[in-house]
């Protein structure tokens, strides 16, 4: 279904996926949804990026700073730097979006 999407659904293909799954696309954005296991092992990505936490809490670590979050939290990542999740729960699911077209 178009425009709207269910946690425990988007879960289940990111559980296929192993960490992450894309749920939409349309021109310019992305939503997705991230479960890291164990470790976090991501690069900067080309485009803007909203994380919002759905289960789960620990550490994000931007650009050097780590900044303790929640169930609710929002976290912004700007193209092009460094970030990760650290100490995290076992639990951990992000909804991601995507912003602006890939360079």
């Amino acid at each position: 279904m178009t425009g709207h999407w269910r946690l425990d659904d988007a879960a289940r293909a990111a559980a296929t996926d192993r960490r992450y799954a894309t749920i939409d696309s349309p021109v310019g954005s992305e939503l997705g949804l991230y479960a890291p296991r164990g470790s976090d092992p991501q690069a900067p990505h080309d485009r803007d990026e909203y994380y919002v936490v759905a289960r789960g809490d620990g550490q994000f670590v931007r650009d050097g700073e780590v900044m303790t979050f929640g169930v609710g939290d929002a976290l912004f990542v700007p193209a092009g730097m460094a970030h990760r999740f650290q100490s995290f729960s076992d639990d951990l699911l992000l909804w991601v979006v995507f912003v602006g077209d890939r360079s």
